[in-house]
């Protein structure tokens, strides 16, 4: 039932990442396993004034890359959007574009945020 969705999400945002359904680009969101217990509360009190407003899902692992960054080689949290196209027929694309992370652990690839992007080729198959 929504009511038991509704407790659920509360009880765990900690745990949960939580997006303002109005909002792109990685802002306007609560990445619950790193917001301080004051981010926590305001969101909380967000979602209790404007349910309808929220979207909450699990924390995703994302893969990780070596980046090269000031020098030298990092690891960074990456995500494929791979492009399909569909028309008479569905085909994908041979590659896509990988999203990076901006900073070294953090799980937000949006370019807005700062995040870099690379296209991406499949060689062979």
């Amino acid at each position: 039932s929504e009511e038991k969705d509704f407790k659920f999400i509360l009880d765990h945002l900690p745990e949960l990442v939580v997006k303002a359904a109005n909002e792109s680009g990685g802002y306007g969101m609560l990445m619950g396993p790193t917001a301080t217990k004051e981010q926590i509360e305001k969101f909380r009190e967000l979602i209790i004034a404007d349910p309808r407003n929220y979207i909450a899902q699990p924390v995703i692992s994302l893969s990780r890359a070596p980046t090269w960054c000031d020098g030298s080689m990092e690891g960074r949290h990456i995500d494929l959007r791979p492009y399909i196209i569909y028309g008479s027929e569905v085909k994908i694309v041979p590659g896509g574009l990988t999203r990076v992370a901006l900073t070294k652990d953090s799980l937000v690839v949006n370019s807005s945020q700062g995040g870099g992007s690379k296209d991406t080729w499949v060689l062979r198959h």
